[in-house]
């Protein structure tokens, strides 16, 4: 498949995730709700890499890999403690789309960091999401 694919297939399950997220975490405290779902994920990750056996590539990976993905692990981490809250403070309509500025900033981050090509249509998709973010999550 495509990466095309498996991004349109990442949107669908990360849609599906807020609304199921946003139901679960009603009268539960947001970071318990968090550890929660870590743990499921935490269990479904490492059967999918059990599954496929690429569980030996551990012992290759070097300490310049790990340290970057320990660095996201704690990203990640931190996202969805915030993301649980938010969600049960607000409407998931809103909170999603201001969530998903995450866009525009890693957009913003690739080209400073990734030193990745910015076009103009790339400056005016970012000034778009942004807009319709705000229209969508604020307009209310």
């Amino acid at each position: 498949m495509s990466w095309l694919i498996y991004a349109l297939l990442s949107a669908f399950f990360a849609a599906l995730t807020a609304i199921l997220a946003k139901i679960g975490v009603k009268n539960v405290d947001s970071n318990l709700a968090t550890a929660i779902r870590t743990v499921i994920i935490l269990l479904f990750a490492w059967a999918i890499v059990f599954f496929q056996g690429s569980a030996n590539q551990i012992t290759e990976l070097s300490k310049f890999s790990i340290f970057f993905l320990v660095l996201s692990g704690i990203a990640t981490g931190l996202s969805w403690l915030f993301y649980f809250r938010a969600l049960q403070l607000g409407n998931a309509s809103q909170v999603a789309p201001i969530d998903k500025l995450s866009i525009v900033l890693t957009l913003i981050l690739s080209i400073f960091i990734l030193k990745e090509k910015v076009t103009p249509s790339v400056i005016a998709g970012i000034i778009l999401m942004v807009i319709g973010a705000v229209l969508v999550g604020l307009g209310r």
